[in-house]
């Protein structure tokens, strides 16, 4: 599914079904201390219910379902969520594709609601009081992302450049660490009680590193097949030449915990 959005990418259209492919082989790359830090903070655990926003690949459900919550997981892409059906296949994770706004779960279904890597997609003004009616008393929104930072890597600042040349218009680029923007029109549901941002270094080969890159929204969701071919080509020479066979990208991780009022 195509989408359009004035503030992301100066409108340029993306669809991540174009790029399910790439994005369930080099996408699952959050370390265990990404996930350790969830944990830690008493979510996503057994005796849970958890509805997972903008699930893409599965990725959180998939990598957290071992500690016994129970999953939804939903996504605007058809495609997506066929991959992850197909990675979650040994579990009782439930999919479903759907935009984020048209989510009708029961009332007090869900002990927390997760959005990770996708948060500012989404309509809030449309969605919060949905949100805050399927949560449960005392029920938690938490958000997370994890970014490289060009400015202090500089295999990730010479691929981002690259991007760059093919997309100019692409609004992910020059990330520095700070805390993930909450809009306004929560504050009267929910209560931000928790954030922390933290700095990891992601281990990559050259192989995996060009994977991720090209499952980005600037390249694999919004470039044209030659543009994409182009754009490999140039990028496949430029890590052989600056990038060892195994290396790590300094990255870093933001959470934010916002609690029902």
């Amino acid at each position: 599914m195509r989408i359009t959005d004035k503030n992301i990418d100066s409108g340029k259209a993306f669809d991540w079904g174009r790029t399910s492919s790439d994005y369930a082989k080099y996408r699952d790359i959050y370390p265990q201390e990404f996930y350790d830090k969830i944990i830690a903070r008493g979510l996503c655990a057994k005796g849970q219910t958890v509805l997972d926003l903008g699930t893409g690949t599965g990725v959180l459900p998939r990598n957290l379902y071992a500690h016994g919550a129970e999953w939804i997981g939903v996504d605007i892409s058809e495609n997506q969520i066929k991959y992850a059906k197909m990675l979650s296949s040994h579990t009782d994770i439930e999919y479903y594709a759907m935009p984020v706004e048209d989510i009708c779960f029961p009332d007090n279904s869900f002990d927390v609601v997760t959005a990770c890597q996708c948060f500012w997609y989404f309509d809030h003004e449309k969605i919060v009081s949905n949100l805050y009616r399927m949560l449960k008393p005392d029920g938690k929104i938490l958000v997370l992302y994890m970014a490289w930072l060009p400015f202090e890597d500089e295999i990730a600042r010479a691929s981002e450049e690259l991007v760059l040349k093919y997309n100019p218009t692409w609004s992910g680029a020059k990330a520095r660490m700070h805390p993930i923007n909450i809009p306004e029109c929560y504050n009267d549901m929910f209560e931000l009680t928790y954030h922390e941002e933290s700095l990891l270094d992601v281990h990559f080969t050259q192989k995996s590193w060009h994977g991720r890159i090209k499952a980005c929204r600037g390249v694999g969701a919004s470039l044209s097949d030659d543009e994409i071919k182009r754009w490999e080509n140039e990028h496949i020479r430029l890590i052989s030449e600056i990038a060892p066979q195994e290396f790590e990208v300094r990255h870093y991780a933001a959470i934010a915990e916002l609690k029902k009022k």
